[in-house]
């Protein structure tokens, strides 16, 4: 069978090529045909609109390399070897690949001769400057991505979000893609309002929806209710989502309180858009306010970030089967982990539990092989702790829920400062010199002010953050009915660390 040659054209989306372009579909087909013999049969396979980045997502390509090795082409033809790939090593990878087969590859515009060892050199040359040019592109890419993050509030692309979908708009004059709540937006809604009860679970989500038979496919990929560590894991994210809150100044303080940078000041913040959480390359994170609505208001999406902070995992420990201290006891004079050790009378008849450190016989131990507290007394020492703990914590809730007016000043006082500043600023315009250096001054002093009233209010939001206490509260009632595991699972909950030494006696340290 007479083989054939092979023509092979493609353009990426970023070419932006015309018809009449030298790089569009069909310059580069009528080049490649011309170049041809009178009579000569060719196969064409063209990829439009894919990028060089790699070969796996060209379709055309990867059926031209199945019909090279089935024997079929005996020449590849080209108008430039950057339309075949912009990658070196991967160039390389397929020529070699091609030269096992036996199909030579053709370059219109790069007419020299790879026979050669200087032909190969040039070509060589050729695609390290088209793989250099790739990368900056990628580079300007990525960097007009940031550019635009910052300075517009619109969908950026790429990942798409469960509950809404791309429209594009015109807003203060520029085109792009918003986000509007699509047939998806209930279950996000849904999801909010079942978990805020401090009483529910991602679980109670998941039932809730499987009853009501509600869709939560997700493009092509659906919830398998009976893979439901793979649904809370979903749930779970986007519940932590700041796409979906309506975010007004109480979500932006939140924010700063947890360390986020935020592009936007506190007047964005309007209780009704939504905020993009963008990520830089250097792993840096962001907050922007987008142009989409919100589809939770903030009260809401607040009680559900303080029920996520505070309802954590608690991690298995499965040496915890004969104390429920196992793991959290600690040496309080090496701190090196106390370990839980057995004795028998003679007969065998009785049973003795006491610490020992594992710390005894190290360099940097305290040298000592036991404390005196027995097990049994530290473990009673460390539930009635555990009491007072949760009762302090109904004592601060209860106080808490009474009217704070010191923080209700500090509020008022941040108000106030934003109004003279705005109020100064209309005056800027018809300032003279004098004037403006002045107003310029007393906003500068004003900011600080207002920056230090703000400070006041984090820190009285961090000192003040209510811990729900509802999933302690019931098995601390029902303590004496729970296996050992569960009590260890319960301690870890509120427990970081117990030192127990002769000199200190026994010191507990809660998370909590």
């Amino acid at each position: 069978m007479k083989k054939l040659t092979a023509i092979y054209v493609r353009r990426s989306v970023s070419d932006k090529d015309k018809d009449n372009n030298s790089l569009s579909i069909d310059s580069q087909k009528a080049e490649c045909i011309k170049s041809l013999k009178e009579g000569e049969e060719y196969r064409l396979y063209c990829d439009d609109g894919k990028s060089a980045k790699d070969i796996e997502h060209r379709p055309a390509f990867q059926q031209m390399m199945s019909d090279a090795k089935e024997g079929l082409l005996e020449w590849i033809i080209v108008k430039k070897y950057d339309r075949f790939s912009r990658n070196m090593r991967e160039y390389l990878n397929v020529t070699n690949t091609l030269d096992g087969y036996g199909v030579s590859v053709t370059s219109l515009t790069e007419p020299f001769n790879t026979a050669t060892k200087e032909g190969r050199m040039m070509r060589n040359n050729l695609l390290n400057f088209a793989e250099f040019e790739r990368e900056t592109i990628a580079a300007r890419v990525a960097d007009a991505y940031m550019t635009r993050s910052i300075e517009t509030g619109f969908y950026q692309g790429g990942k798409i979000y469960y509950g809404y979908e791309p429209e594009r708009r015109t807003i203060n004059g520029k085109n792009g893609s918003v986000l509007v709540p699509s047939d998806k937006a209930d279950v996000i809604r849904t999801a909010y309002q079942i978990y805020q009860n401090p009483e529910t679970s991602l679980n109670d989500i998941i039932k809730y929806l499987r009853e009501k038979e509600i869709d939560i496919s997700y493009s092509s990929v659906r919830f398998n209710f009976k893979k439901s560590n793979m649904d809370r894991s979903h749930f779970s994210r986007l519940l932590e989502s700041p796409l979906y809150v309506k975010a007004d100044k109480e979500v932006y303080r939140y924010l700063v309180s947890k360390g986020f940078e935020i592009i936007d000041g506190v007047e964005a913040f309007d209780g009704i858009h939504g905020l993009f959480r963008h990520k830089r390359n250097d792993g840096t994170e962001y907050i922007k306010v987008g142009y989409h609505e919100g589809l939770v208001d903030s009260e809401t999406w607040l009680a559900v970030q303080d029920k996520k902070s505070y309802t954590r995992q608690i991690p298995q420990n499965r040496n915890a089967k004969n104390s429920w201290l196992t793991g959290l006891a600690k040496c309080g004079a090496c701190g090196y982990a106390l370990n839980l050790q057995y004795s028998w009378n003679v007969s065998h008849t009785k049973q003795w539990r006491y610490f020992l450190d594992s710390g005894a016989y190290r360099s940097n131990g305290c040298g000592k092989n036991r404390p005196s507290l027995k097990p049994d007394q530290a473990e009673e020492i460390g539930f009635n702790a555990m009491k007072e703990r949760l009762e302090s914590l109904e004592i601060a809730k209860r106080e808490r829920s009474k009217p704070d007016s010191e923080t209700e000043n500090i509020k008022t006082g941040i108000i106030r400062l934003d109004e003279e500043i705005r109020k100064l600023l209309d005056k800027l315009a018809d300032a003279d010199s004098v004037l403006f250096d002045y107003i310029q001054g007393r906003i500068k002093s004003l900011h600080e002010k207002k920056s230090e009233l703000e400070e006041k209010l984090r820190t009285r939001a961090r000192k003040h953050k209510e811990i729900d206490t509802a999933p302690l509260t019931d098995p601390m009632s029902r303590w004496d009915y729970l296996s050992v595991e569960e009590k260890h699972a319960l301690a870890v909950a509120m427990i970081d660390v117990v030192y127990i030494s002769d000199e200190k006696g026994i010191d507990i340290r809660f998370s909590i």
